[in-house]
């Protein structure tokens, strides 16, 4: 059931919860994403970015993967490109099949990321492929970022930008920041910016830089309007801490137990954060909870 991300994160938006968006870079991480969301009985997006097909997960051999556990799967799959920022990225996702690309063009001034927003959706719309996009500027928390509105999304902003650009996700910037906050560090997410942008688009908004946001701040921002969460560190510390248990359990494990254990970490670590943003049973054909997703 491989998937456009704008069917997934529409049902999303008009039932107010939240879908995972994993970036996954082996068949370990696929595989567990995608059994995960099954088990739960929940959409996910899988993804990647330009950085991590660079040095990992080749095209050539990570699509044909990613495809064919999709493909088996009982639940909607979305493919996502994360964070492109080159239209070469853009054109190659859409070449291979990505069900969904990202522009990331919220450094640049606001026309100019309308201009490169609108040149991609000009090219994924017509081949059945949604967009997404980012207005404000969702940094990095090494840097500090997050801490300061000075990049957060302004409501007037985001109207002309959706409405002149015709994206069918937004990413807004709310108080989080990429990567490893400081140890203790809990970011502060402006909810009231929140519930604005969310009833002046009435559309799925993403929230960058979910890991380390605390599942208090995840529970109130899907609540407040958030469809769509990115996780890819705290996602990669569920393989690692898998493997580095097992090797104090076990330092004679080789290659292929600390994989399996890998893929088990990331399963374990996708369906409680399902729960958590809410996407559990939301596919569910007849049965006890049918009635109740209505």
């Amino acid at each position: 059931m491989l998937v456009s991300m704008k069917s997934i994160l529409d049902h999303a938006n008009e039932h107010t919860y939240g879908v995972m968006a994993v970036n996954s870079i082996n068949i370990e991480m696929v595989r567990a994403v995608i059994t995960a969301a099954e088990e739960e009985r929940s959409p996910i997006i899988v993804q990647m970015g330009p950085g991590q097909i660079a040095k990992h997960a080749h095209l050539d051999e990570i699509v044909p993967v990613v495809k064919e556990l999709a493909k088996k799967a009982t639940v909607p799959v979305a493919y996502n490109l994360d964070h492109g920022s080159k239209l070469e990225d853009e054109i190659r996702a859409i070449q291979y099949g990505f069900t969904n690309v990202m522009i990331d063009a919220s450094s640049l001034p606001f026309e100019e990321n309308i201009k490169q927003t609108s040149t991609v959706v000009s090219l994924a719309h017509p081949m059945g492929i949604s967009v997404e996009a980012e207005l404000g500027h969702v940094g990095q928390a090494a840097d500090g970022d997050g801490r300061t509105d000075d990049m957060y999304t302004n409501v007037a902003q985001a109207r002309e930008f959706v409405d002149r650009t015709k994206v069918d996700a937004l990413a807004v910037a709310i108080g989080t920041a990429h990567g490893n906050y400081p140890k203790g560090y809990v970011p502060v997410l402006d909810f009231n910016r929140l519930a604005e942008l969310k009833d002046e688009l009435q559309m799925p908004l993403v929230l960058h830089g979910g890991s380390g946001s605390g599942e208090e701040n995840l529970r109130k921002a899907v609540a407040g309007g958030i469809n769509k969460i990115n996780v890819c560190t705290d996602a990669f510390h569920a393989a690692k801490d898998a493997m580095t248990d097992l090797l104090a359990e076990d330092p004679k494990a080789d290659f292929m137990a600390l994989q399996i254990a890998a893929e088990a970490g990331v399963k374990k670590f996708v369906k409680n954060y399902i729960h958590i943003i809410g996407s559990n049973d939301q596919y569910v054909y007849g049965g006890a909870y049918s009635d109740s997703k209505e």
